[in-house]
């Protein structure tokens, strides 16, 4: 059984099919078709819900706004979920719908309420208008009549509003429902089935490991933004789920002195957050992951697990010397993740095994006078919640001369797996980092991947341009680069 608010309502479900989106149960279950279902891949927004949590810091409540197209019921246990219906109170409109309605923010209405949500959520978080965080709070809510300049006009109108909402002025009696609900579950573990339908809930590593062991061709759920679409887009239907996202083990983000451990179910929201003031590029790269709400669900140990060719995070990672902690049963094993990928969606993993958190060496330049560069570039066809066609990222270490004492270069998309430039590499190690070492290393690049052509980007695209990123690379970190080596810049340019 799970237990979650829909509102202020208590609702407790053992019965269902685990496979049964919030989006399905929403309109199908109670009759709430105010969440309207556009793509069922996470894409559109127009079936943005809001659920709110206990903070485990603060013991207050914290937002986000999510697809409830591609969430899973199991996603809903111990928090509340608020859909549009809920905002309307005392027969008066919530100053988030009435400010779309003052500014002509609504024309067909289709996507509106998944817009009036993320408007929500953002709101509960801000409490002043900011164009940038506005514009990454409704990124991945889409409308097709073009109405943007209205629904920005809209969140202007709203963030100005200070007034406490009835979710505001009642938040501490719904966090009172949570802790209960928390409480009553506390030795015992929440569990969906529905004829041969079953999902698992476990509450510890060990559980999770222990339910593995059972059933060893169980899929793992955490955020389920990516394994959802194989019900939403294929028609599939898994019989046996195991849903991590109340695992505390999987969810630490510790900061020791050598490194950071991530535990494989924290979102890509929260890494994107934490990380930013040690690899701001790769928090930037996060912040160009699809969209909000897919960043609110979707985990970093996911990502990984997926082992999708032009996946983002891979890369990056992999530049940065990250490692795995993968366990099966009561036994660990650790391994460095350009290992993990054997073949197309293929890797390390074996039966019942799982990944259990990241290791990311803390930066360190290891040399007196030297310095290190770290780079990631994700080229697409669009800027923001798009796919990448390739994905660069570039970790060297130099010494007080320029010299490359160390360097990982790692691509996405251009094989069947995340991988390194291992002769590229090769060419530029223990060189100067000048125009002439990369002139020499450069055309290595066709020996080290043969890319496919799909429709994101031809093979010769690809490969011309990871070539370029790595050009670029040395542009941008030029200025503590040898005045002999500006010039060549310049003359490239």
């Amino acid at each position: 059984m799970i237990e979650f608010l829909l509102h202020n309502e208590l609702v407790s479900i053992e019965d269902i099919d685990p496979n049964t989106t919030v989006l399905e149960y929403l309109r199908e279950h109670r009759q709430r078709t105010g969440t309207k279902e556009g793509c069922a891949s996470g894409d559109c927004g127009a079936c943005t819900v809001v659920v709110a949590e206990i903070d485990r810091h603060s013991d207050q409540l914290l937002y986000k706004n999510i697809n409830a197209c591609i969430t899973f019921m199991s996603a809903l246990n111990a928090r509340q979920l608020i859909t549009v219906e809920d905002l309307k109170h005392n027969q008066k409109l919530h100053y988030c719908q009435q400010a779309m309605v003052d500014t002509d923010g609504s024309q067909c209405g289709f996507c509106t309420p998944g817009f009036v949500m993320s408007l929500f959520a953002l709101h509960k978080a801000e409490n002043q208008y900011d164009r940038y965080k506005v514009q990454e709070a409704l990124a991945g809510n889409l409308c097709r009549c073009t109405g943007y300049g209205a629904i920005d006009k809209a969140a202007q109108q709203a963030l100005q509003e200070q007034a406490p909402d009835q979710f505001s002025l009642t938040e501490l009696k719904t966090v009172e429902k949570l802790q209960q609900i928390m409480q009553r579950s506390k030795h015992r573990e929440a569990f969906l089935a529905h004829a041969d339908q079953h999902c698992h809930m476990p509450k510890s590593i060990n559980s999770l490991a222990q339910i593995l062991t059972r059933y060893p061709n169980a899929n793992i759920v955490a955020g389920g933004t990516d394994l959802s679409l194989n019900v939403t887009q294929q028609g599939q239907k898994f019989k046996r789920l195991i849903d991590i996202h109340q695992v505390p083990e999987l969810n630490i983000f510790k900061v020791t002195r050598e490194h950071i451990e991530i535990g494989a179910a924290v979102s890509l929201d929260q890494c994107q957050t934490q990380l930013a003031d040690f690899f701001p590029d790769f928090s930037a790269l996060l912040e160009r992951f699809a969209s909000l709400q897919v960043r609110h669900q979707g985990t970093l140990g996911g990502n990984i697990a997926n082992a999708s060719p032009i996946g983002d995070t891979p890369p990056a990672l992999i530049a940065l010397s990250a490692e795995l902690v993968l366990r099966k049963d009561a036994k660990t094993r650790r391994i460095p993740l350009q290992d993990f990928f054997i073949d197309y969606r293929k890797t390390q993993l074996q039966a019942s095994e799982f990944i259990e958190k990241i290791i990311l060496p803390l930066p360190n330049d290891r040399l007196d006078g030297g310095r290190t560069i770290f780079k990631v570039y994700k080229v697409s066809k669009r800027l923001d919640d798009d796919i990448s066609a390739i994905c660069a990222a570039s970790w060297l270490l130099l010494d007080k001369d320029h010299k490359v004492l160390d360097i990982k270069l790692a691509y996405g998309g251009m094989a069947a797996i995340p991988k390194r430039a291992y002769r590229t590499e090769a060419a530029l190690l223990g060189n100067v980092f000048d125009q002439q070492s990369l002139a020499s290393a450069i055309p290595l690049m066709a020996d080290d991947f043969q890319p496919l052509s799909d429709f994101r980007a031809s093979s010769q695209y690809r490969l011309r341009v990871a070539q370029n990123l790595l050009q670029k690379l040395y542009i941008e970190s030029a200025d503590d680069l040898p005045s002999s080596a500006k010039t060549r810049i310049s003359d490239y340019v």
